[in-house]
């Protein structure tokens, strides 16, 4: 219960970094691997700053065996004479100061990542033990901080004894050093007491940020060395194509435009406050700005859309100015040039819509502009308001030289672009006249699922299993094996259609891909809705040979493509039937016993374990090649069966790796896939091929 004594005796101020110790989620998100990463990203951001001003051109990162960081660069070194307001010196006014740094004048940085003076003072405050070295004026100095507070440690490690020191007097010099010689060193324990214990440090996190780095920064080299582990790694990454070589990575379908580079530069004016040095006061003032804005985009033949945006190199993941000002400019142009190409594209009245435009696109949007205001310290999105009219006025520019343009290559890249959009219009628009014709058949009552699906009689959803069967044989056996109750069977014929390379109104208008669609019962695409999902599982039943697994494969594609939170939710599974059939000879009035194999490695090992114990086989083995193969007993017994069956449940661990295996797979791109085909070739023999 609330103390009801409530007076100004009960308030508490907490002090510099007290605060970012008591409430850490705050300035860093949270305190689990996220949040560790976030500290991490704070200080590589500040040695990136660096090398965006023209100063360093490597920087290395260590993750060492005892559970520190190290951060290394190149760049001008942190200031290490004396701030005369405060009288620290910069090193230990960066690390100690909240809202402290060089990035609020604009006189020492163009652009920055850092903008609001506490990254490094955050971390700092939330680290056990943190050494900094710089190398500045001819001298290597040093300074070392245990949860924020400036002392020296006699010995090496986090649980080295530790003696604090006066404000001002924790900086020495260590050594004579070369003049030219500049870098900033730092290396920090996390405090356990901030983090959760199950907090690391994120290896696959670490290496996506760098690569992106050294795509927004042309050559620069970013070197990861990563010692925890037995054998110790490293990583280097440097790329000199900036944004375009960035695109192209993205990128996993074939091309419909090459890869495009917009670019351009305006000023704008804002009213901020600014220190008046005389008053000592916040005053509103206009400063004149220029926002730099750097684009590289293509459209490819697949459906998904990719766009990653950037201020100053820091990802803002959930957009913001910038990203609704290139959205707005690319449909306006677009409609606009639809719109006069309205009859030689036979795109009638319609309009098409955002998503239409931005189906298949891949784009990376950055920006650079001094102080830009985001929404909290983790940079998520932008709100500087100007940003949006000055992207949309460069992508509007740019975009309408390169559709107006006359040389040959660009006008052929030009129509296949308007095709596209104008035909990804007449699919939303059908698959919405569908839907709506669906709609208005159940509000009458009147939907009636396929001829072909035999249905379960349970109304209950997650007790419920539709299992799509391959081939009316296997349907007839099927249907003798299931329980009735609760197992619906839904045949296919042959091979679906690949909706990789098919566009929406191509699968829509399939009609084995439609069936399945409509039987779930959750529609497809960005309208599927789990909760209308009419069975809580959907086994894919195919045959255990080379024709099964393309299939299955197929199927797998259609989910993934258009049913996709199916196999995020786990609700996906592929039947395991077995390929041989073992009955084993038992004497006297002893029943045979059966006993099924799901490989040749297995069938090997069985047959090896009877030798030894002297018992008999009925030869030859039976080898199953399909489900038609076997009668309703054994398919229920290995396949249908709850008791006795093996499930394949599909899961996506990794979203953008699963989609890079299905536009490998699947895709319209020969030459890679050969190059795969051909690597994997060696793991194959002759007589698995059909297995």
């Amino acid at each position: 219960m609330a103390n009801p004594d409530y007076s100004a005796k009960n308030l508490t101020v907490l002090e510099g970094l007290e605060a970012v110790r008591k409430r850490p989620g705050m300035y860093i998100g949270s305190n689990d691997s996220r949040g560790l990463m976030h500290c991490l990203w704070e200080i590589i951001d500040n040695s990136v700053d660096e090398a965006l001003g023209g100063y360093g051109d490597t920087i290395d990162i260590t993750l060492n065996a005892d559970g520190s960081v190290q951060v290394v660069d190149h760049g001008r070194g942190v200031p290490v004479d004396i701030e005369p307001k405060s009288g620290l010196s910069g090193v230990e006014l960066v690390f100690t100061k909240l809202h402290a740094g060089g990035k609020f004048g604009g006189s020492s940085y163009g652009s920055s990542g850092g903008l609001h003076g506490v990254g490094a003072s955050v971390v700092n405050a939330l680290s056990a033990r943190l050494d900094v070295e710089v190398d500045r004026a001819g001298a290597t100095w040093g300074i070392s901080f245990r949860r924020g507070v400036p002392g020296i440690f006699a010995g090496d490690g986090v649980d080295a004894p530790f003696t604090p020191t006066a404000p001002g007097e924790g900086l020495t010099k260590l050594k004579r050093v070369a003049k030219a010689k500049t870098g900033t060193r730092v290396r920090y324990w996390s405090d356990p007491q901030s983090f959760l214990p199950d907090a690391e440090f994120e290896t696959a996190a670490l290496l996506a940020r760098a690569r992106q780095t050294a795509f927004l920064v042309p050559g620069l080299a970013l070197n990861i060395h990563d010692l925890r582990g037995a054998e110790p790694a490293v990583h280097s990454f440097k790329f000199e194509g900036g944004l375009s070589e960035f695109v192209d990575y993205l990128a996993n379908d074939a091309p419909v435009t090459n890869t495009w580079r917009f670019q351009g530069s305006h000023d704008f004016t804002e009213t901020v406050p600014v220190l008046d040095e005389q008053s000592g006061r916040l005053e509103q003032a206009e400063v004149q700005r220029t926002c730099e804005v750097d684009i590289a985009l293509r459209w490819g033949t697949g459906y998904d859309t990719k766009v990653q945006s950037f201020v100053n190199i820091i990802a803002t993941p959930k957009g913001g100015t910038h990203v609704a000002g290139f959205e707005a400019a690319l449909l306006k142009v677009l409609r606009k040039q639809i719109e006069v190409n309205a009859r030689k594209l036979k795109a009638g009245s319609d309009r098409p819509e955002k998503d239409d435009v931005l189906a298949g696109l891949t784009a990376v949007v950055t920006v650079r502009l001094p102080e830009p205001q985001f929404e909290g310290q983790t940079k998520e999105v932008l709100g500087t308001s100007a940003v949006r009219s000055i992207v949309s006025r460069t992508v509007t520019n740019a975009l309408n030289a390169q559709l107006d343009s006359t040389a040959k290559i660009d006008k052929q890249q030009n129509t296949m672009l308007l095709e596209k959009v104008v035909g990804e219009m007449k699919s939303r628009i059908a698959a919405r006249t569908q839907r709506d014709t669906q709609r208005r058949k159940n509000a009458l009552e009147n939907s009636s699922l396929p001829a072909k699906l035999v249905d379960c009689r349970s109304n209950d959803v997650a007790n419920s299993e539709l299992f799509i069967v391959e081939g009316d044989s296997a349907l007839g056996t099927a249907k003798l094996a299931r329980d009735s109750e609760y197992q619906a069977l839904l045949p296919i014929r042959g091979k679906i259609l690949n909706v990789q390379r098919a566009s929406l109104a191509d699968m829509l208008a399939n009609a084995e891909c439609a069936n399945i669609i409509q039987v779930v019962g959750g529609g497809s695409g960005r309208s599927f809705d789990l909760e209308q999902v009419r069975y809580g599982k959907v086994v894919l039943m195919t045959d255990a040979d080379v024709d099964g697994a393309h299939i299955r494969t197929l199927l797998l594609t259609l989910f993934f493509r258009y049913m996709r939170p199916m196999i995020e939710e786990g609700r996906v599974y592929a039947a395991v039937s077995p390929l041989h059939r073992v009955v084993v000879i038992n004497n006297g009035a002893k029943k045979n016993e059966t006993i099924y194999t799901y490989s040749e490695a297995e069938l090997t090992a069985l047959l090896k374990k009877l030798k030894r114990a002297n018992k008999r086989y009925k030869e030859p083995i039976q080898r199953y090649k399909g489900l038609g193969e076997m009668d309703a007993k054994q398919l229920e017994e290995t396949t249908m069966d709850r008791g006795a069956r093996l499930l394949r449940r599909i899961t996506v661990t990794d979203a953008e790796a699963a989609e890079r295996v299905f536009s490998l797979l699947m895709g319209t791109d020969v030459a890679p896939r050969k190059e795969f085909i051909v690597a994997g070739s060696a793991a194959i023999d002759a007589d698995s091929i059909d297995a």
